[in-house]
């Protein structure tokens, strides 16, 4: 990622064991590239779909341009996503695993594109959550031990 991200899908890593990263590019409107600029974007709720043999970003809200005029785009619109064909297969074939699902990262510029960051991940049960916590929660206590002495 050579960009700053624009926007961070942060339950991602909350509710996810990510397995694997790709970086995408998003075919995207004037108006869409214009509210991402101005941070207009949740990611919260998206995922991503292998639909005919290409991959598309759905349930992705792009707010509408502040400036824009009756030729806004609509927010949930489903955006297709560019990988190469190889990279297609492999999420072709990992996403119809049971259990593994296609979820976005984060939203950034690179050289002037809109790059979108997507993983492969599985869902993490509600004692993974717990111990997950556990640990954060003990690294933090031995970071500050160290500090302290």
């Amino acid at each position: 990622m050579s960009g700053k991200p624009i926007a961070k899908n942060r339950k991602a890593y909350h509710n996810y064991h990510i397995l694997e990263e790709f970086e995408a590019g998003i075919v995207l409107t004037g108006t869409e590239v214009k509210a991402i600029r101005e941070s207009r974007v949740n990611l919260r709720d998206s995922f991503a779909r292998v639909r005919a043999g290409e991959v598309w970003l759905e349930n992705c809200h792009i707010g509408p341009y502040t400036h824009g005029n009756l030729e806004n785009h609509e927010p949930r619109r489903s955006r297709k996503l560019l990988l190469h064909k190889r990279e297609i297969k492999k999420l072709l074939g990992k996403s119809t695993r049971q259990g593994l699902t296609l979820i976005p990262l984060s939203i950034y510029f690179a050289r002037g594109k809109a790059k979108l960051k997507i993983a492969i991940a599985k869902g993490k049960k509600l004692y993974d959550k717990r111990e997950a916590k556990k640990r954060k929660v003990v690294e933090r206590e031995i970071q500050t031990q160290l500090k302290g002495s």
